[in-house]
């Protein structure tokens, strides 16, 4: 029980930060091509991989926490709803160029992303 309430908690504040996030993103590159999703996305996998190697390596991250911060932050924060929808909308407009942009950005820059927080959290632990 205590570990949901922490997820719960958690995901009101990923939705919150991917809210901001997201409006920054429209503010400063407008909406032609969804940057703030793929941007989000990219982030929390480089940090869910952190999160996750630390949290399993390490007494650094408890149990609870790790939880709190994959599921309820990161889960809240990360996009991929919004990414399906996005790249559906594309391709219901006929921007097919777009659409498969939108899916090859999103995949390569998130398994990139998510590579690079687990060698950041190899490095971190080796310190």
């Amino acid at each position: 029980m205590k570990q949901l309430l922490w997820v719960v908690l958690g995901s009101g504040l990923g939705g919150g930060a991917r809210y901001i996030a997201a409006g920054w993103f429209i503010r400063s590159f407008g909406i032609r091509f969804p940057f703030g999703t793929v941007a989000i996305n990219a982030l929390g996998s480089l940090l869910i991989g952190l999160i996750m190697h630390v949290g399993l390596t390490t007494n650094l991250i408890g149990a609870d926490m790790r939880v709190a911060l994959t599921t309820g932050v990161l889960g809240g924060f990360t996009t991929y709803s919004t990414f399906n929808y996005e790249t559906m909308s594309f391709f219901q407009q006929g921007a097919l160029l777009l659409g498969l942009l939108n899916i090859l950005a999103t995949v390569v820059l998130c398994l990139i992303a998510g590579a690079i927080g687990l060698l950041l959290g190899r490095w971190l632990v080796a310190i």
